[in-house]
């Protein structure tokens, strides 16, 4: 979950532009200019979606919500990797994190329904490949692991003409053993393994549209499954302090593409997410229809933010 904010394509060997400080280096990549200002507050128009918003722990939180009260969970706790949060310490022990994950977790499995799904965002660093892994080796007596889709956020594609295209974000690594990381795990759990999921909700169309006569299971539609790979870049920013005030954040679009993955009728779909953040989740959840979404957060900051770029209301504290 650990984001960063490096332009589309940029080598990661290029000296990078001071933010906010003048004209750049010479052989540096400009910013445009001028340079636009962070985007103003979009004023939405009204929500479907009953938003459910608290300020605490999901722990405690989540054990005032009723057994199998929720469709889906779509959500991405701290890693343990020392990032700087507001208030949570992400400096735990290996076992430690494990036995808190797995408190967080009991408590999903029993508001989640029979029939629902729980998407897991973690990462990792190349230091600590293991721990995305061992998480949810954890949790394999809770839940069945349905599908494992790698969220891609940077790419470099070689066609079989032409040059190689660069495009997304990525964290340059600075090292002589590793390689930069440019991807993270969203497991998808059900309890049972066979809960039938909406593939083409998030599916592409076929390359070679003589396939769609081809295959009898395409009924005519120009679309296939776009399987576990999915590339979902960040979106550009100009000042993080402003447009993106924490240091680990999901893309809204890959919340959506979870939800829409677990298909339903959208307005009687309950989400829950333990870690709220700055609304990331929330947000997929009014953009795409849901009829409740309940979240928690425990830093008061970063549950203010959401709100903020939701337009609700002051938070209930839990």
């Amino acid at each position: 979950m650990p984001d960063t904010d490096f332009l589309p394509g940029l080598d990661p060997e290029a000296p990078l532009p001071k933010r906010g400080r003048g004209r750049p280096r010479k052989g540096t990549v400009p910013s445009p200019s001028p340079s636009p200002p962070s985007p103003p507050r979009v004023e939405r128009t009204p929500w479907t979606t009953e938003f459910d918003l608290r300020l605490g722990d999901c722990v405690e939180g989540m054990r005032s919500l009723p057994d199998e009260s929720v469709d889906l969970v779509v959500t991405s706790p701290p890693y343990n990797l020392g990032i700087g949060y507001g208030k949570y310490k992400d400096t735990l022990s290996p076992q430690a994190y494990l036995t808190w994950s797995l408190a967080w977790a009991g408590e999903v499995k029993r508001v989640l329904k029979p029939d629902g799904s729980f998407f897991l965002n973690v990462g990792s660093v190349p230091a600590n490949p293991w721990m995305p892994h061992e998480l949810a080796l954890a949790l394999r007596d809770l839940f069945v692991l349905q599908n494992t889709i790698h969220w891609i956020k940077s790419i470099t594609v070689e066609p079989r003409d032409g040059d190689p295209v660069s495009v997304g974000h990525f964290k340059p690594i600075n090292s002589k053993r590793f390689i930069n990381d440019c991807h993270e795990y969203v497991f998808h759990f059900t309890k049972t393994g066979d809960i039938p999921v909406d593939r083409l909700a998030v599916g592409v169309p076929y390359a070679d549209k003589s396939n769609i006569a081809r295959w009898g299971h395409t009924s005519g539609r120009d679309k296939r499954c776009r399987g576990n790979n999915w590339f979902i870049p960040y979106e550009t920013i100009l000042s993080r302090s402003k447009d993106r005030p924490h240091p680990a954040t999901f893309p809204v679009e890959l919340a959506k593409k979870c939800i829409a993955l677990h298909g339903g009728n959208m307005p009687d779909l309950t989400l829950l997410e333990p870690f709220l953040g700055i609304g990331h989740a929330a947000t997929a959840a009014g953009e795409m229809g849901l009829g409740k979404c309940v979240g928690f957060e425990i830093d008061e900051s970063y549950l203010n933010e959401a709100v903020s770029r939701l337009g609700l209301a002051k938070p209930q504290n839990s």
